[in-house]
């Protein structure tokens, strides 16, 4: 396991119980002691953890997300299978919304390239986008969130509310409860209207999304057309889409 491999299996630990041991990581991860403190010394200069004595302890809260190079290297593989069956549902001429985040712009890739007209929430997924002319690129306005480089606030939502989508591809922070979630007050509102915009709604979110609820509620699950994930997902989360009433597939 390479070090980013490790920094995102320290970062799930650190959420779930709010401290990671040293002794105890190098152990589960079968390396040195010292590797763990150089990886940990990495969560620390990201703003992620706080060192103690014998390990760290988060400094993430609920209404916190973790910084996006941080969730570029997280269930890589996943989120792009997940963003390859999500771009096959989407036909050729469509005209498509499409969120912010990491399985966003896995999204844009598998996009890219093909004769439909998107509207990218974030300029990451824009640049992916704007690689070729087949692709017509539309952008909403407003304010820019740092680190997401993703368009937010009154002028974002104006500009998405006043045209028509065939589909708007959500990709949220966290589904749990059977509601999607986000972090960011002004992100869960630009997702809002996205939904309210589009004749069709596909989620994008692989498994780690499942069982995390973050701030802010987006929608009830039950106002997807489709929602796609991966093979991890356990049979409780099966069991919570079948009874959501919700089409849904794993890659």
């Amino acid at each position: 396991m390479d070090s980013e491999s490790r920094a995102s299996e320290l970062v799930r630990v650190l959420r779930r119980e709010g401290r990671v041991d040293v002794a105890e990581s190098a152990h589960a991860f079968g390396v040195a002691e010292m590797t763990i403190r150089r990886d940990l010394d990495a969560l620390v200069n990201r703003g992620i953890a706080r060192r103690v004595r014998g390990g760290a302890v988060s400094l993430l809260l609920r209404g916190d997300e973790l910084p996006y190079a941080m969730r570029e290297v997280d269930a890589v593989e996943s989120k792009r299978r997940v963003a390859s069956a999500v771009a096959s549902a989407v036909q050729d001429g469509e005209a498509v919304v499409l969120d912010s985040g990491t399985t966003a712009a896995e999204v844009a890739r598998a996009l890219a390239g093909r004769r439909l007209s998107v509207m990218a929430a974030a300029l990451r997924a824009a640049n992916i986008l704007a690689a070729d002319a087949s692709t017509r690129l539309l952008q909403p306005g407003g304010e820019v969130r740092t680190g997401e480089l993703a368009a937010v606030g009154p002028l974002a939502i104006s500009t998405i509310s006043s045209l028509r989508f065939d589909t708007a591809i959500i990709c949220p922070c966290g589904l749990a409860g059977g509601v999607l979630t986000a972090h960011d007050l002004d992100d869960a509102a630009v997702k809002q209207a996205m939904i309210a915009s589009a004749s069709r709604v596909i989620v994008a979110a692989d498994s780690s999304k499942f069982g995390h609820a973050a701030m802010a509620v987006v929608c009830p699950l039950a106002q997807a057309d489709l929602l796609v994930t991966d093979v991890d997902v356990t049979p409780a989360v099966a069991q919570e889409l079948d009874a959501a009433g919700v089409l849904w597939e794993r890659v």
